[in-house]
């Protein structure tokens, strides 16, 4: 079945399973896969070596938090790669950055969203509050650890692609599919939707292909009803837009509509990500909405929310996310003041993590 859906005859696949599995790593796995699908692609050489080979499906800078790295990407870099000063000074500033992301930002952020969505009862205010801290949180832990993995990656000689591109200041879901969690969104399209056929074979079957790998996406995530239906959510609005145009959807709005619009779409799937489940989702989403009675504790919510640290962490994670400059090209070109706030960064951010009690994986649970 996964020899038809990859588009190869299934003797070839028997083949590479049986070169792989024997070297005791599993190949169900993103790395083993792409290694097999690349080098049966053409897109790659096949290794000689095997210590070669598992030094890239264990690949110590991305290996527990992403992003997620093709073979053909760096089969060259397995070979010979350059480690110069310069790469070397990126890869720390790029890790600093990342940390300060996580530490600094994603933690307070999660604060404020554990503590609205555990509250069972709170106001349209408090819940767009507590939505909008999950969705600082995410950005702000993936994007943090996707950094800290480049600049690893960069120490040690390896160049990897970017990951995160500003994914909130997209101005469409199908921008938004273009920007986050990149290396993800793009194996999913090269390795699941352009097999099955993409939109080489009628508008029918290109929506079909469209949303069985959305919904393929969000099963990758978890065996649960929520990420299912995220899936569906997000598979739906790119099919919409893909049907209507995406000009035509919002050509006539001005730029921060649009944005908004596109940001406020993102946070109702958000919703699905982070209820425990499809029940408190939905009684999530209806406090949202202002579908029900908020509690007798909701003043005593907002205090907490708006206590001086959660809001000072709440609008510089906002001022970042619209206004800030990208890792990537930040850390570009180094200069002393640039290399001075890094390192200052990283200081900051050890400093408090050595004082938090919390500091949630969240990207392990995916």
């Amino acid at each position: 079945g996964i020899a038809a859906t990859l588009g190869v005859d299934a003797a070839s696949f028997d083949t590479v399973l049986r070169v792989t599995l024997p070297m005791g790593i599993s190949f169900y796995t993103f790395q083993s896969m792409s290694y097999a699908i690349d080098v049966y692609r053409g897109d790659a050489r096949a290794l000689r070596n095997f210590v070669d080979f598992a030094c890239f499906v264990s690949m110590f800078p991305q290996l527990v938090a992403g992003p997620i790295i093709r073979f053909s990407e760096v089969a060259d870099q397995l070979a010979s790669r350059t480690h110069t000063l310069a790469k070397f000074a990126r890869g720390v500033a790029f890790f600093s950055v990342g940390m300060a992301k996580k530490i600094l930002l994603a933690n307070p952020c999660g604060r404020i969203a554990d503590t609205v969505f555990d509250a069972g009862a709170p106001t349209v205010l408090q819940a767009w509050h507590g939505v909008v801290g999950y969705a600082f949180q995410i950005y702000f832990d993936f994007s943090g650890y996707s950094d800290m993995a480049i600049g690893l990656g960069l120490m040690l000689g390896f160049v990897f692609a970017r990951n995160f591109d500003s994914p909130y200041q997209s101005q469409s879901i199908t921008e938004f599919w273009r920007r986050w969690h990149i290396s993800l969104s793009t194996w999913l399209r090269d390795y699941l939707y352009v097999p099955l056929g993409g939109n080489r074979k009628g508008v029918r079957r290109t929506y079909i292909n469209l949303g069985l790998t959305m919904l393929l996406g969000g099963l990758w995530h978890g065996a649960s009803w929520n990420f299912v239906i995220w899936g569906a959510f997000h598979g739906a609005l790119l099919a919409i837009e893909r049907a209507l145009g995406v000009d035509r959807l919002y050509g006539w709005m001005p730029r921060p509509m649009r944005v908004a619009t596109t940001f406020s779409l993102v946070l109702v799937s958000w919703v699905f990500f982070r209820a425990a489940d499809l029940p408190a989702a939905l009684a999530y989403l209806g406090r949202m909405f202002g579908l029900g009675a908020s509690a007798d504790a909701a003043a005593l919510l907002s205090g907490l929310l708006l206590g001086p640290y959660l809001a000072l962490s709440f609008a510089v994670a906002a001022i970042v996310v619209w206004g800030g400059q990208q890792s990537w090209t930040w850390t570009r070109e180094l200069t002393p003041l640039k290399i001075a706030i890094a390192l200052g960064l990283l200081v900051v951010a050890i400093a408090a993590l050595s004082t938090q009690d919390y500091n949630p994986f969240i990207y392990y649970i995916f």
